[in-house]
């Protein structure tokens, strides 16, 4: 028997395979666990890891729940889609928070907005597919486009320009391979919110180069001061049958542990993505999923009240880190994060240290203050810190004021 060739041997000899052996670990959840496990091992460790609002579902929708435990109907398959009567809430609420109108036969309960982005991927790219993607990014979006089979392409913005691209930056970006671009406002992790002629100026581009848009819209009532949501297919209505929403319960709701998300788009491409799916996942836990409908059903003061909140805290946490020397805090205009800049802070002496990068100084932060906070690299854009002010009022001040008495001591 003839010797196996090198690569035949490679193949054979692989664990795991190339495709997943490529992703990387969510670099949020990741710190996320680290600074868990660390206060389960008694350290007094402040998270500012996770995007995880701290309130707790509100009452009227774990009710909901609990009386579906009891519902016999519940015990038993749904529709892999979604329940109907849930599709047809999202239908109505996305109108009604939106001002786009969609039938409920163009929306797919999902597992949370992670399933939601890949599937929406995985239905319309092929191999060698381009997707333009405005970076500083959520680290779950090239991910899922690589798992999909396309290949990411990278949009820079930076502090100066509030973390948004132009349209003569998407333009520059575009190939003839280019299929889809994303659009996420407001943005995580950068709290950037496009105005809206912005966002029709990017709407128009994308329609007049027969472009897909990818619109991520979980963040969309999570505005604060001036700035406004807009929906990409309610202002460019033309985009209409290349257009992919996905949103969900997580972040509106403080329901990230439900996992439940969706999509919305052309029929024949949530048909597609139903089927995907069906063979995945099958439909998504029905006792969340009548939690979901009274949460999309319900009227939104208590979104109302964790958004004053969080906008108490958006306004401490930009005025504290503004505060240390060698940090640029832009403020946000939505979502719940603020993206420093800490390059002036790279190679500077800290308690014996010189972290070169985001990354060591987050490691650095993390053993001499005990404060998690997500390096940029995690982001595509290295020198900057993700930090979440979904935390309480105590532990964001406590947490920031340990920042701000470490890297005090940064010498040159």
């Amino acid at each position: 028997m003839s010797a196996a060739t090198p690569s035949a041997q490679s193949a054979t000899d692989r664990r795991v395979s190339a495709r997943i052996g490529a992703i990387s670990e969510s670099a949020t959840l990741a710190v996320d666990a680290k600074a868990k496990a660390l206060k389960a091992a008694g350290r007094p460790v402040i998270g500012f890891g996770a995007g995880e609002p701290d309130f707790p579902t509100p009452d009227y929708i774990v009710d909901a729940a609990v009386e579906a435990c009891r519902n016999p109907k519940f015990h038993r398959y749904t529709p892999a889609g979604g329940l109907p009567e849930l599709k047809a809430a999202i239908a109505a609420k996305t109108l009604r928070d939106s001002g786009y109108e969609v039938d409920a036969s163009q929306v797919l309960v999902t597992n949370g907005g992670k399933q939601a982005i890949y599937e929406a991927f995985a239905a319309v790219l092929d191999p060698g597919d381009e997707v333009i993607v405005p970076a500083p990014y959520w680290t779950t979006y090239p991910e899922s486009i690589r798992l999909a089979g396309g290949v990411p392409v990278e949009v820079v913005a930076d502090e100066t320009t509030g973390y948004r691209v132009s349209v003569e930056q998407l333009e520059a970006a575009r190939t003839e391979r280019t299929k889809v671009v994303l659009f996420v406002s407001p943005s995580n992790p950068t709290g950037a919110v496009y105005g809206p002629a912005e966002t029709e100026a990017i709407g128009r581009w994308a329609v007049e180069h027969g472009l897909w848009v990818l619109t991520d819209e979980i963040y969309e009532h999570l505005v604060y001061g001036d700035a406004a949501f807009t929906s990409l297919p309610a202002v460019v209505p033309e985009l209409r049958d290349k257009c992919l929403v996905v949103n969900g319960v997580a972040k509106t709701y403080a329901m990230t542990g439900w996992r439940v998300g969706w999509i919305i788009g052309p029929k024949d491409i949530v048909k597609a993505a139903t089927n995907l799916q069906s063979h995945a996942t099958s439909n998504v836990n029905n006792v969340a999923q009548a939690a979901a409908l009274a949460a999309v059903s319900g009227d939104l003061s208590a979104v109302a009240e964790m958004r004053a909140a969080f906008d108490r805290r958006r306004q401490t946490i930009v005025r504290m880190l503004n505060e240390i020397d060698g940090v640029v805090c832009p403020v946000p205009e939505g979502a719940f994060y603020v993206y420093p800049s800490v390059k002036a802070l790279l190679g500077r002496e800290i308690r014996g240290r010189r972290p070169q990068n985001s990354v060591e100084l987050a490691a650095l932060i993390l053993d001499e203050a005990e404060v998690a906070v997500v390096p940029g690299e995690a982001f595509g854009t290295p020198g900057y810190l993700r930090l979440s002010y979904a935390l309480g009022d105590e532990d964001l001040v406590e947490g920031v004021s340990r920042l701000q008495k470490l890297l005090a001591e940064a010498t040159a």
